[in-house]
């Protein structure tokens, strides 16, 4: 069995755009993958079809070890456009190899580990300004059935925050974590965004409302900066969905920088990797919980990952918060319910790319916010569904 074709499709959900991959084979199977990346998803499709596609056709689709080892290696430059690219072909060779085995990939990546996959929601907070909006938002994620929620409470903050900014966030965070109780998970998403006296700061000013994480502290590539916050806070610590490469994270791991690592599987070079990257992590007692803020095929990937992988945590989803076709972008899909997943034994990946339904939403030009300026208040911070 050879890979003949590699096609690309890119449709838009509201505040991003979605790639998806889809290969086939000289015997008509067909595998989906998926290469969505903020602001870079026209860039990352142009790699695929430049360079990639041609290391890509021709191949034996199980020979996933030597395809993706050596396009990672040959690809020479680094960093997330081509590792995008990569993970999206990996993903899409997964497929194949399951349904060409007639299982699930989660089978053939060591079985089932867990019976169901909890969820925690993200995006839930469309819309709110104060306090009471937070709070009234969380609540009903909480009655959606799901066990925690993660949200960024810091506006467009850049490195500091003025004494009256940290009292606002403090005060959305106090009335989160009162709406939803003490045995829900309240996960605060800080985005990169501060030097380390300040994060040091707001982690121990947040340890009194008991967050199961502060994520990403401080900017990603400063993973020996980030152990100095970790080291300093009882908060537990998450990191990773910005880290591309197998030394990054042996690099996180040896320092023991985080108590979770969010590997994001369609950038750091998809299945396999990732599970590389979760024995490592086990190595050092280290939970993953990874992340995917980009559409359902990515998602799906997640999900065969999270349920084979012992060290599996929770999982970060979109879906209840995303544009009402998300769904409908793929075949078979079965979406999260009362706050968990439940994987089917569905061959490959188990769904489909509805090509129909993808050319109704035509990409959509820098659809994603900056974090740092009034977009992100404009923009992501308003209700996209309603």
């Amino acid at each position: 069995m050879r890979i003949t074709r590699f096609e690309t499709f890119l449709t838009n959900a509201g505040l991003r755009n979605y790639l998806f991959i889809r290969l086939t084979t000289d015997t008509g199977l067909t595998g989906i993958g998926e290469a969505s990346l903020e602001w870079q998803e026209k860039t990352v499709e142009t790699i695929c079809h430049e360079w990639v596609a041609d290391r890509v056709i021709g191949k034996d689709p199980f020979d996933i070890e030597s395809v993706i080892g050596n396009m990672i290696r040959d690809q020479y430059q680094g960093g997330p456009t081509v590792l995008t690219a990569i993970s999206g072909t990996e993903i899409a060779l997964w497929d194949i190899v399951g349904k060409a085995c007639g299982q699930p990939v989660f089978r053939l990546l060591g079985g089932r580990c867990h019976n169901a996959l909890p969820a925690y929601a993200n995006g839930w907070y469309g819309g709110a300004r104060t306090p009471n909006e937070y709070a009234e938002r969380a609540q009903e994620a909480i009655r959606r059935g799901y066990r925690g929620v993660k949200f960024d409470p810091f506006g467009t903050a850049w490195k500091t925050l003025e004494r009256e900014q940290v009292e606002e966030a403090e005060a959305l965070v106090a009335a989160v974590r009162q709406a939803i109780g003490p045995h829900n998970h309240l996960m605060i998403e800080f985005h990169g965004r501060f030097n380390v006296s300040t994060a040091i700061e707001l982690c121990r000013r947040f340890e009194k409302y008991e967050p199961t994480w502060c994520e990403e502290p401080i900017a990603p590539e400063c993973v020996d900066l980030l152990a100095k916050v970790k080291d300093s806070v009882r908060t537990p610590i998450a990191a990773g969905e910005r880290l591309y490469t197998i030394a990054d994270f042996q690099h996180l791991f040896a320092l023991r920088a985080v108590d979770f690592v969010q590997m994001d599987i369609a950038h750091c070079g998809g299945l396999l990797i990732s599970k590389k990257i979760a024995a490592m992590a086990a190595a050092q007692d280290i939970y993953v919980a990874p992340h995917c803020s980009v559409g359902p095929v990515a998602l799906a990937s997640c999900l065969h990952f999270d349920i084979s992988t012992p060290n599996f945590f929770v999982q970060e989803t979109f879906s209840d918060f995303d544009v009402p076709w998300r769904s409908a972008l793929v075949k078979g899909w079965n979406p999260v319910k009362n706050g968990f997943f439940v994987l089917s034994d569905a061959a490959g990946l188990g769904l489909e790319l509805d090509e129909r339904v993808i050319a109704e939403h035509p990409y959509v030009k820098n659809a994603f916010p900056s974090l740092w300026d009034e977009s992100w208040i404009k923009n992501f911070t308003q209700d996209k569904i309603g």
